[in-house]
């Protein structure tokens, strides 16, 4: 589950520690628990004190024994119905045939990578969620489905997202300190029923519509879409009624800011880290056609958005994932364009919104918010 290798570079060189731990035992969250923790740890020995590291407060034990009971708590059962109407929308195919893990394996994944610019990267972190009250994760995933949308010529646009997973499901629950495997993973219907496209990727208004659309498709979703893999792998009742719809062709996954490290700092991410990738079974099944998996790397000269396409190679092909990939990065200037010159609307930042079916009165509604937005260049 876990090997550390030394690479010893020399007296005048750095070397480098290679640690490899099976997804099983961690995901993103946990590196940025363990590093430190390894740091204090070496540094305390180093000056010949005991090491000693902060209490954990909620092991990963019991919090694997409370999915059980929250997958079959009534509030959380009666999400299946808004699950089940996300993934009942109208599809339209990605690539020549449909996914089949059994052909469609690790073995013939293929992938590319996409680096945006600190100068178009910087407003996607701070401009354009504050001018469209949503957060980065909601402004890329506008981005995608716009240009999704434009490439496939449809409306409706169904993405398997990743999150973190921590959510605080009970009372007490502190998984701050916490090493594991948390991910959750749900089905987000990003709806664009008669946006103009076009003007959309002009930075027109239909860009600000889009964005608020989206930000208010995930603000509905309780406790960030923890309790679709609760409902669908936990619950025997309400998983058949999930099981019968195919799962999203395009899995999309924000892994958020690594910030810069400390340069004088021994324990900190090696630059070349992030191109050793994850090892993963040849034989494993590929979960979709397209993923998409994006990270903001702190640089010298500021923030870069990372962006790793990988793609079934039987199912889409690389000129096709290029064209998306260049779509993208179109729609995500289009929406910076848009905010540069936007008007604040009236409503609530989508990550401190309550995460209810309906807005407060308080706020302007959905089909408002488009209406005012469209009349905004009239």
């Amino acid at each position: 589950m876990v090997r550390a290798v030394w690479f010893d570079a020399g007296p005048e060189r750095a070397g480098r520690l290679l640690l490899v731990v099976h997804h099983l035992a961690v995901d993103g969250v946990s590196w940025r628990i363990l590093v430190p923790d390894l740091e204090a740890a070496w540094s305390a020995l180093a000056e010949g004190r005991a090491a000693k590291l902060p209490p954990v407060g909620t092991s990963f034990r019991r919090w694997a024994g409370l999915l059980g009971e929250e997958a079959r708590r009534p509030a959380r059962v009666a999400e299946a119905a808004l699950w089940r109407r996300m993934l009942a929308v109208p599809r339209t195919a990605l690539g020549a045939r449909p996914l089949d893990p059994a052909r469609d394996t690790a073995a013939t994944t293929r992938s590319l990578r996409r680096t945006l610019p600190p100068e178009a990267t910087g407003p996607l972190l701070t401009t354009v969620p504050s001018a469209f009250g949503t957060g980065t994760q909601d402004v890329l995933l506008t981005g995608l489905a716009l240009a999704v949308a434009d490439r496939q010529g449809t409306e409706h646009v169904l993405v398997d997202v990743e999150g973190h997973g921590r959510e605080e499901l009970a009372p007490g629950l502190d998984l701050s300190r916490t090493v594991g495997w948390f991910t959750s993973l749900y089905p987000v219907h990003l709806d664009l029923t008669g946006l103009d496209l076009a003007d959309a990727l002009t930075a027109g208004p239909a860009a600000e519509i889009a964005a608020r659309r989206v930000g208010e498709r995930l603000r509905e979703l309780p406790d960030r879409g923890v309790g679709f893999g609760l409902l669908r792998h936990l619950n025997p009742e309400t998983a058949p009624g999930l099981a019968e719809h195919p799962d999203p062709e395009i899995g999309f996954n924000y892994l958020g800011r690594f910030t810069a490290p400390d340069s004088t700092g021994e324990w900190t991410f090696a630059p070349e880290s992030s191109a050793l990738g994850s090892g993963v079974d040849p034989g494993l099944g590929a979960a979709h056609v397209l993923d998409l998996n994006a990270v903001v790397q702190d640089s010298d000269d500021g923030p870069r958005l990372v962006a790793d396409w990988s793609w079934a190679d039987g199912v889409v092909t690389e000129s096709e994932v290029r064209g998306l990939a260049d779509a993208w990065f179109v729609a995500l200037s289009a929406l910076t364009e848009r905010a540069s010159g936007a008007a604040v609307l009236t409503g609530t930042p989508t990550g401190t919104a309550p995460a209810e079916d309906a807005l407060s009165p308080d706020f302007l509604s959905p089909d408002e918010l488009d209406e005012l937005a469209a009349g905004l260049d009239g």
